[in-house]
Protein backbone atom coordinates (compact mmCIF):
# COMPACT_ATOMS: atom_id res chain seq x y z
CA UNK A 1 0.00 0.00 0.00
CA UNK A 2 1.26 3.55 -0.68
CA UNK A 3 1.09 4.59 2.98
CA UNK A 4 3.14 1.53 3.98
CA UNK A 5 6.02 2.63 1.77
CA UNK A 6 6.50 5.88 3.69
CA UNK A 7 8.71 5.65 6.79
CA UNK A 8 7.83 8.76 8.75
CA UNK A 9 9.95 10.46 11.40
CA UNK A 10 8.65 12.73 14.16
CA UNK A 11 10.17 16.22 14.47
CA UNK A 12 9.67 18.33 17.60
CA UNK A 13 8.92 21.96 16.79
CA UNK A 14 8.66 23.09 20.42
CA UNK A 15 9.07 20.90 23.53
CA UNK A 16 5.82 20.85 25.51
CA UNK A 17 4.14 18.97 28.32
CA UNK A 18 0.49 17.96 28.56
CA UNK A 19 -1.58 18.39 31.71
CA UNK A 20 -2.95 15.31 33.49
CA UNK A 21 -6.04 17.35 34.38
CA UNK A 22 -7.47 17.28 30.85
CA UNK A 23 -8.11 14.70 28.18
CA UNK A 24 -7.37 10.98 28.43
CA UNK A 25 -4.89 8.70 26.63
CA UNK A 26 -6.84 6.39 24.27
CA UNK A 27 -5.82 3.21 26.12
CA UNK A 28 -7.10 4.64 29.42
CA UNK A 29 -10.63 5.52 28.32
CA UNK A 30 -13.53 4.14 30.40
CA UNK A 31 -15.19 1.17 28.69
CA UNK A 32 -18.48 3.07 28.40
CA UNK A 33 -16.73 5.76 26.37
CA UNK A 34 -14.90 3.18 24.27
CA UNK A 35 -18.19 1.48 23.33
CA UNK A 36 -19.51 4.80 22.00
CA UNK A 37 -16.24 6.07 20.56
CA UNK A 38 -14.36 3.07 19.23
CA UNK A 39 -14.11 0.79 16.24
CA UNK A 40 -14.49 -3.00 15.85
CA UNK A 41 -12.70 -5.00 13.17
CA UNK A 42 -15.52 -7.39 12.26
CA UNK A 43 -14.84 -10.61 10.36
CA UNK A 44 -17.81 -10.45 7.99
CA UNK A 45 -19.35 -13.86 7.22
CA UNK A 46 -21.13 -14.87 4.02
CA UNK A 47 -24.83 -14.01 3.90
CA UNK A 48 -25.59 -10.65 5.51
CA UNK A 49 -24.91 -7.32 3.86
CA UNK A 50 -22.34 -4.89 5.27
CA UNK A 51 -25.21 -2.67 6.44
CA UNK A 52 -26.74 -5.60 8.32
CA UNK A 53 -23.39 -6.35 9.99
CA UNK A 54 -23.24 -2.74 11.19
CA UNK A 55 -26.82 -3.03 12.51
CA UNK A 56 -26.03 -6.32 14.30
CA UNK A 57 -22.98 -4.71 15.92
CA UNK A 58 -25.09 -1.80 17.19
CA UNK A 59 -27.67 -4.20 18.59
CA UNK A 60 -25.03 -6.29 20.38
CA UNK A 61 -23.45 -3.24 22.03
CA UNK A 62 -26.79 -1.48 22.71
CA UNK A 63 -25.83 1.68 20.81
CA UNK A 64 -27.86 3.77 18.37
CA UNK A 65 -25.32 4.64 15.73
CA UNK A 66 -22.60 2.90 13.73
CA UNK A 67 -21.08 2.77 10.27
CA UNK A 68 -18.92 0.45 8.19
CA UNK A 69 -15.82 1.18 6.16
CA UNK A 70 -16.89 0.08 2.69
CA UNK A 71 -19.51 -2.23 1.26
CA UNK A 72 -18.82 -5.92 0.77
CA UNK A 73 -21.23 -8.06 -1.26
CA UNK A 74 -23.25 -10.56 0.80
CA UNK A 75 -21.16 -13.50 -0.50
CA UNK A 76 -17.85 -11.78 0.29
CA UNK A 77 -16.16 -12.30 3.66
CA UNK A 78 -13.41 -10.61 5.61
CA UNK A 79 -12.25 -7.38 7.19
CA UNK A 80 -15.08 -4.91 7.85
CA UNK A 81 -14.20 -2.19 10.38
CA UNK A 82 -17.38 -0.88 12.05
CA UNK A 83 -17.17 2.50 13.80
CA UNK A 84 -19.28 2.93 16.92
CA UNK A 85 -21.42 5.83 18.14
CA UNK A 86 -19.65 9.17 17.95
CA UNK A 87 -16.79 7.59 16.00
CA UNK A 88 -19.04 6.86 13.00
CA UNK A 89 -17.73 9.74 10.88
CA UNK A 90 -14.22 8.23 10.88
CA UNK A 91 -15.40 5.73 8.26
CA UNK A 92 -15.09 8.50 5.66
CA UNK A 93 -11.33 8.30 6.15
CA UNK A 94 -11.35 4.50 5.83
CA UNK A 95 -13.54 4.61 2.72
CA UNK A 96 -10.69 6.42 0.94
CA UNK A 97 -7.97 4.08 2.20
CA UNK A 98 -6.39 1.31 0.15
CA UNK A 99 -7.86 -2.21 0.33
CA UNK A 100 -6.43 -5.71 -0.04
CA UNK A 101 -8.26 -8.85 -1.16
CA UNK A 102 -7.56 -12.53 -1.62
CA UNK A 103 -9.52 -13.85 -4.62
CA UNK A 104 -9.99 -16.99 -6.66
CA UNK A 105 -10.29 -16.26 -10.38
CA UNK A 106 -11.80 -19.14 -12.36
CA UNK A 107 -10.64 -19.17 -15.98
CA UNK A 108 -13.11 -20.48 -18.54
CA UNK A 109 -10.48 -22.73 -20.11
CA UNK A 110 -6.94 -23.89 -19.44
CA UNK A 111 -4.31 -21.25 -20.16
CA UNK A 112 -0.49 -21.56 -19.88
CA UNK A 113 0.81 -20.16 -16.59
CA UNK A 114 3.09 -17.69 -18.37
CA UNK A 115 0.07 -16.13 -20.11
CA UNK A 116 -1.84 -15.89 -16.84
CA UNK A 117 1.03 -14.12 -15.09
CA UNK A 118 1.59 -11.80 -18.04
CA UNK A 119 -2.11 -10.92 -18.22
CA UNK A 120 -2.28 -10.13 -14.49
CA UNK A 121 0.89 -8.03 -14.64
CA UNK A 122 -0.67 -5.79 -17.30
CA UNK A 123 -3.34 -4.69 -14.80
CA UNK A 124 -0.87 -3.45 -12.17
CA UNK A 125 -0.77 0.33 -12.14
CA UNK A 126 -3.39 2.77 -13.35
CA UNK A 127 -6.38 1.08 -14.98
CA UNK A 128 -9.60 2.28 -16.56
CA UNK A 129 -12.61 0.46 -15.15
CA UNK A 130 -16.34 0.46 -15.87
CA UNK A 131 -18.28 -0.58 -12.72
CA UNK A 132 -20.58 -3.61 -13.10
CA UNK A 133 -24.23 -3.12 -14.05
CA UNK A 134 -25.39 -3.85 -10.50
CA UNK A 135 -23.44 -1.51 -8.24
CA UNK A 136 -23.93 1.36 -5.80
CA UNK A 137 -22.29 4.06 -7.96
CA UNK A 138 -23.05 5.74 -11.26
CA UNK A 139 -21.93 3.45 -14.07
CA UNK A 140 -19.28 5.40 -15.93
CA UNK A 141 -15.63 4.89 -16.81
CA UNK A 142 -13.17 5.84 -14.09
CA UNK A 143 -9.50 5.37 -13.29
CA UNK A 144 -8.26 3.28 -10.37
CA UNK A 145 -4.81 2.13 -9.22
CA UNK A 146 -3.89 -1.51 -8.70
CA UNK A 147 -0.90 -1.54 -6.37
CA UNK A 148 -0.06 -5.23 -6.76
CA UNK A 149 -1.41 -8.57 -7.96
CA UNK A 150 0.48 -11.43 -6.33
CA UNK A 151 -0.36 -14.88 -7.71
CA UNK A 152 -0.26 -17.34 -4.79
CA UNK A 153 -1.20 -20.55 -6.59
CA UNK A 154 -2.51 -21.79 -9.93
CA UNK A 155 -4.52 -25.01 -9.87
CA UNK A 156 -5.87 -25.85 -13.31
CA UNK A 157 -8.37 -23.12 -14.17
CA UNK A 158 -8.37 -21.62 -10.67
CA UNK A 159 -5.97 -18.80 -9.83
CA UNK A 160 -5.51 -17.79 -6.18
CA UNK A 161 -4.21 -14.24 -5.90
CA UNK A 162 -3.72 -11.33 -3.53
CA UNK A 163 -4.71 -7.89 -4.82
CA UNK A 164 -3.89 -4.49 -3.34
CA UNK A 165 -5.91 -1.64 -4.83
CA UNK A 166 -7.26 1.86 -4.53
CA UNK A 167 -10.60 2.30 -2.78
CA UNK A 168 -13.54 1.91 -5.13
CA UNK A 169 -11.99 -0.82 -7.29
CA UNK A 170 -14.42 -3.57 -8.29
CA UNK A 171 -12.55 -6.86 -7.96
CA UNK A 172 -15.26 -8.88 -9.72
CA UNK A 173 -14.92 -6.59 -12.76
CA UNK A 174 -11.12 -6.66 -12.54
CA UNK A 175 -11.04 -10.45 -12.74
CA UNK A 176 -13.53 -10.40 -15.64
CA UNK A 177 -11.29 -7.94 -17.48
CA UNK A 178 -8.18 -10.08 -16.86
CA UNK A 179 -10.08 -13.04 -18.35
CA UNK A 180 -10.87 -10.98 -21.41
CA UNK A 181 -7.24 -9.93 -21.70
CA UNK A 182 -5.89 -13.50 -21.68
CA UNK A 183 -8.53 -14.47 -24.25
CA UNK A 184 -10.54 -17.12 -22.43
CA UNK A 185 -12.87 -15.25 -20.08
CA UNK A 186 -12.95 -15.54 -16.29
CA UNK A 187 -15.14 -14.89 -13.30
CA UNK A 188 -14.67 -14.42 -9.56
CA UNK A 189 -15.23 -17.70 -7.73
CA UNK A 190 -14.44 -16.44 -4.22
CA UNK A 191 -13.39 -13.22 -2.52
CA UNK A 192 -12.18 -12.22 0.93
CA UNK A 193 -11.06 -8.77 2.04
CA UNK A 194 -7.89 -8.97 4.11
CA UNK A 195 -6.99 -5.33 4.69
CA UNK A 196 -8.56 -1.87 5.04
CA UNK A 197 -5.87 0.73 5.76
CA UNK A 198 -4.05 -0.84 8.75
CA UNK A 199 -6.97 -3.06 9.73
CA UNK A 200 -6.11 -6.60 8.72
CA UNK A 201 -6.66 -10.19 9.78
CA UNK A 202 -4.19 -9.87 12.66
CA UNK A 203 -5.74 -6.65 14.00
CA UNK A 204 -8.10 -8.14 16.59
CA UNK A 205 -10.38 -9.59 13.92
CA UNK A 206 -13.67 -10.25 15.71
CA UNK A 207 -16.71 -12.36 14.91
CA UNK A 208 -20.19 -11.23 15.91
CA UNK A 209 -20.37 -14.16 18.33
CA UNK A 210 -17.10 -13.17 20.00
CA UNK A 211 -18.38 -9.61 20.38
CA UNK A 212 -21.65 -10.90 21.86
CA UNK A 213 -19.78 -13.05 24.40
CA UNK A 214 -17.46 -10.18 25.38
CA UNK A 215 -20.40 -7.84 25.95
CA UNK A 216 -22.12 -10.52 28.07
CA UNK A 217 -19.09 -10.84 30.36
CA UNK A 218 -18.94 -7.07 30.68
CA UNK A 219 -22.62 -6.69 31.59
CA UNK A 220 -23.25 -9.84 33.60
CA UNK A 221 -19.88 -10.32 35.32
CA UNK A 222 -18.58 -6.73 35.32
CA UNK A 223 -15.51 -7.89 33.40
CA UNK A 224 -14.53 -5.62 30.49
CA UNK A 225 -11.23 -7.34 29.66
CA UNK A 226 -12.56 -9.21 26.60
CA UNK A 227 -14.53 -6.21 25.35
CA UNK A 228 -11.44 -4.01 25.51
CA UNK A 229 -9.65 -6.61 23.41
CA UNK A 230 -12.28 -6.38 20.64
CA UNK A 231 -12.98 -2.63 20.59
CA UNK A 232 -10.11 -0.45 19.37
CA UNK A 233 -9.84 3.29 20.08
CA UNK A 234 -10.88 5.54 17.19
CA UNK A 235 -7.24 6.61 16.86
CA UNK A 236 -6.35 3.25 15.28
CA UNK A 237 -8.40 4.28 12.24
CA UNK A 238 -5.99 7.15 11.47
CA UNK A 239 -2.72 5.26 11.97
CA UNK A 240 -2.17 5.24 8.20
CA UNK A 241 -2.40 9.04 8.01
CA UNK A 242 0.31 11.61 8.59
CA UNK A 243 0.02 13.28 12.01
CA UNK A 244 0.57 16.66 13.61
CA UNK A 245 0.49 17.09 17.40
CA UNK A 246 -0.79 20.32 18.93
CA UNK A 247 -0.26 22.10 22.24
CA UNK A 248 -2.85 21.72 25.01
CA UNK A 249 -3.59 25.44 24.60
CA UNK A 250 -4.48 24.88 20.93
CA UNK A 251 -6.88 21.95 21.28
CA UNK A 252 -10.00 23.90 22.28
CA UNK A 253 -9.80 26.21 19.26
CA UNK A 254 -9.50 23.21 16.93
CA UNK A 255 -12.53 21.63 18.64
CA UNK A 256 -14.52 24.69 17.53
CA UNK A 257 -13.44 24.23 13.92
CA UNK A 258 -10.61 26.78 13.84
CA UNK A 259 -7.87 26.01 11.30
CA UNK A 260 -4.50 25.01 12.73
CA UNK A 261 -1.83 27.68 12.48
CA UNK A 262 1.89 27.15 12.96
CA UNK A 263 2.18 28.59 16.54
CA UNK A 264 -0.11 25.82 17.83
CA UNK A 265 2.08 22.95 16.61
CA UNK A 266 4.24 20.88 18.98
CA UNK A 267 5.38 17.97 16.75
CA UNK A 268 5.16 17.06 13.07
CA UNK A 269 5.64 13.85 11.12
CA UNK A 270 7.86 13.94 8.07
CA UNK A 271 6.78 13.63 4.42
CA UNK A 272 3.56 15.63 4.68
CA UNK A 273 2.81 17.14 1.28
CA UNK A 274 0.39 19.89 0.25
CA UNK A 275 -3.27 18.83 0.40
CA UNK A 276 -2.54 15.57 2.25
CA UNK A 277 -5.18 14.33 4.67
CA UNK A 278 -3.65 14.80 8.14
CA UNK A 279 -4.70 13.69 11.63
CA UNK A 280 -4.47 16.46 14.23
CA UNK A 281 -3.55 14.86 17.57
CA UNK A 282 -3.25 15.99 21.18
CA UNK A 283 -0.03 15.38 23.11
CA UNK A 284 -1.81 12.41 24.73
CA UNK A 285 -2.26 10.91 21.24
CA UNK A 286 -5.99 11.63 21.16
CA UNK A 287 -7.59 12.34 17.80
CA UNK A 288 -8.71 15.97 17.77
CA UNK A 289 -9.61 16.47 14.11
CA UNK A 290 -8.88 15.60 10.50
CA UNK A 291 -7.63 18.29 8.17
CA UNK A 292 -5.98 19.12 4.85
CA UNK A 293 -2.33 20.22 4.93
CA UNK A 294 -1.54 23.68 3.60
CA UNK A 295 2.19 23.40 4.28
CA UNK A 296 4.71 20.63 3.84
CA UNK A 297 6.36 19.17 6.95
CA UNK A 298 9.58 21.18 6.61
CA UNK A 299 7.70 24.48 6.48
CA UNK A 300 5.58 23.56 9.52
CA UNK A 301 8.84 23.12 11.44
CA UNK A 302 10.70 26.10 9.95
CA UNK A 303 8.02 28.81 9.82
CA UNK A 304 6.77 30.78 12.84
CA UNK A 305 3.39 31.77 11.44
CA UNK A 306 0.93 30.83 8.73
CA UNK A 307 -1.85 28.32 8.05
CA UNK A 308 -0.62 24.74 8.48
CA UNK A 309 -3.79 22.64 8.28
CA UNK A 310 -7.33 23.45 7.24
CA UNK A 311 -9.65 21.71 9.71
CA UNK A 312 -12.24 19.49 8.00
CA UNK A 313 -13.80 17.17 10.61
CA UNK A 314 -13.64 17.63 14.37
CA UNK A 315 -13.87 14.54 16.58
CA UNK A 316 -13.00 15.78 20.07
CA UNK A 317 -15.79 17.43 22.07
CA UNK A 318 -15.32 21.12 22.92
CA UNK A 319 -14.44 21.61 26.57
CA UNK A 320 -12.16 18.56 26.76
CA UNK A 321 -9.24 20.98 27.15
CA UNK A 322 -9.63 24.50 28.61
CA UNK A 323 -9.38 27.64 26.53
CA UNK A 324 -6.09 29.30 27.47
CA UNK A 325 -5.53 32.98 26.82
CA UNK A 326 -2.21 34.41 25.68
CA UNK A 327 -1.30 36.90 28.43
CA UNK A 328 0.74 39.09 26.09
CA UNK A 329 -1.74 39.60 23.28
CA UNK A 330 -4.90 38.55 25.16
CA UNK A 331 -5.78 36.39 22.15
CA UNK A 332 -6.65 32.70 22.20
CA UNK A 333 -4.00 30.38 20.77
CA UNK A 334 -3.27 29.54 18.07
Amino acid sequence: MPFEKIKREIFVKRPADTSDKYGCPPDKRPIEQLINYGIVNIDKPKGPTSHQISAYTQRILKINKGGHSGTLDPKVTGVLPVALGSATRIVQVLLLAGKEYVAIMHLHKLIPETEIRKGCAEFVGKIKQLPPIKCAVKRQWRFRKIYYIDIIEIDGQDVLMKIGCQAGTYIRKLLHDIGQKVGCGAHMAELRRTKVALFNESTTLTTLQELTDAYHYYKEENNDKLLRKHILPIEFAVNHLAKVWVLDSTVEAICHGVDLKVPGIAKVESDIQLDDIVAIMSLKDELVAIGISKMISKDMIKEEKGLAIRTEKVFMDPGTYPRIENRTTNNTLP
